[in-house]
């Protein structure tokens, strides 16, 4: 299939771009709507402008208009209002089709036409994205649209044939790289229409029409949880990434949708790294070309890829095992961001919000697994203990203080409270010791 640079989106012929219900967004419609905002934006001053969208369409024209006025889009993962306010120093204003309460400059989305000729998008235009980091504050990631156009033709070569007349629908959020790269930029690519809506149930899935062909774009999470009553629409490509798709999880997408799961290993700061077909347990992963592993020191691996801007590569979170055929498994991670629900926490960025609380003298968290789900436990170390009745009603008032800063996946849902976080003969966390306290059920 013919590949479109992002400079070129907008210069294509006229096409269907992106439908929401019955409603369909035209080509020539997304350039009159960039033109507005380019207008309004070339008013406006400062460099930096989050993106905070439900609407991916309306998420496109924003992200569009930012970079042919010469702006940097940044993509913060969410649109938590407290968050926003915390990033300002990094921020010049925030566009959004949602009402936010920020004292930064904002823009409202509408849907105003304007004609005229837009500006090149320059050279070295670039974006930023957070994600979560080890340390617990969120890590900068800048990508370039050189980055985004190469990863397009790498997906393009190894899915192009079965993706064409296909439409585009998802689970995942596009303020995230993931969907930004698979339910924006590939289709973009690839002229193929996408969803205006994230799909969050298997509802919605199974109401798709049944006369278009369809490139799924998902989450390991969506999967396991498919209804297996409901009947699921004509995939021609069903893509899982974020997280571990289980292996019966796998077999079970596979029956509902009646198309094999491809599975895409990669992270915000790498892009793609590598994909596997699911048609097998424990199925080992491709890289993609123009990728390399190499491990630095016992445990340490590397990734060495043309996406990235710099020659020296970047440092893995996994632990690999290499095959020598160049294939490889992965076998676990190695910081102290964990996925639950497929969604990078960091349990340091939990415990910097804990150790923020009134009269918390120390803070561990952990994920537990319980059922087979897991879930964020914490251990809080208080001067004194309390008896249940006041301990119930501080819980209460730290999940409130919480709410503003973390995500519903990454809130703790099993507090233990101690007065001192058992340590290790090295004034280290003693982990065996902090796990054993959630052994009983509470």
């Amino acid at each position: 299939m013919n590949l479109h640079s992002l400079r070129d989106w907008l210069s294509a012929p006229d096409r269907m771009v992106a439908w929401h219900g019955q409603q369909q967004y035209t080509l020539h419609t997304l350039r009159q709507q960039v033109q507005a905002l380019v207008d309004r934006l070339q008013n406006q001053p400062g460099q930096y402008w989050a993106l905070c969208f439900d609407n991916s369409y309306a998420f496109t024209a924003a992200l569009l208009a930012l970079w042919h006025a010469g702006k940097t889009p940044v993509i913060p993962g969410h649109s938590r209002a407290a968050q926003l306010e915390e990033m300002a120093d990094s921020l010049d204003g925030v566009i959004s089709d949602m009402p936010l309460a920020v004292s930064l400059p904002q823009l409202r989305w509408d849907d105003a036409l304007a004609s005229g000729a837009l500006p090149p998008i320059a050279a070295d235009a670039s974006l930023v994205l957070f994600t979560s980091g080890s340390t617990g504050t969120p890590r900068r990631v800048v990508k370039s649209l050189r980055a985004l156009d190469l990863e397009a033709c790498w997906l393009n070569t190894l899915w192009g044939a079965r993706l064409r007349d296909c439409h585009v629908i998802a689970s995942v959020s596009h303020q995230h790289l993931y969907g930004l790269s698979f339910r924006i930029v590939l289709p973009m690519a690839l002229g193929l229409p996408f969803a205006a809506q994230q799909i969050f149930y298997s509802e919605q899935l199974a109401d798709q029409s049944s006369d278009r062909r369809y490139a799924f774009i998902s989450s390991p999470a969506f999967l396991r949880r498919l209804d297996p009553a409901l009947a699921g629409p004509r995939c021609e490509l069903i893509v899982s990434a974020g997280g571990a798709l289980p292996w019966t999880a796998a077999q079970h997408a596979q029956q509902a949708l009646s198309c094999t799961v491809d599975e895409i290993y990669g992270s915000t700061e790498t892009g793609v790294i590598g994909w596997r077909c699911a048609r097998e347990e424990n199925a080992l992963w491709h890289c993609f070309p123009q990728i390399t592993l190499r491990e630095q020191e016992a445990g340490r691996w590397r990734v060495f890829s043309a996406l990235l801007e710099t020659d020296a590569g970047c440092a893995l979170d996994d632990r690999i095992v290499q095959h020598p055929s160049g294939q490889f498994q992965l076998a676990g991670r190695q910081d102290r961001v964990v996925k639950i629900e497929d969604k990078r926490v960091s349990l340091s960025e939990i415990e910097r919000r804990l150790l923020a609380l009134p009269g918390v003298d120390d803070a561990a968290a952990l994920a537990i697994q319980r059922h087979g789900r897991h879930a964020i436990g914490v251990v809080l170390a208080l001067p004194e203990m309390l008896d249940a009745a006041a301990l119930h009603q501080l819980k209460m008032e730290w999940k409130r203080a919480l709410q503003p800063w973390l995500e519903p996946v990454a809130m703790p849902r099993y507090w233990r409270v101690v007065t001192t976080i058992p340590v290790t003969a090295q004034s280290k966390r003693a982990w065996p010791q902090i796990e054993e306290l959630f052994d009983v059920a509470g």
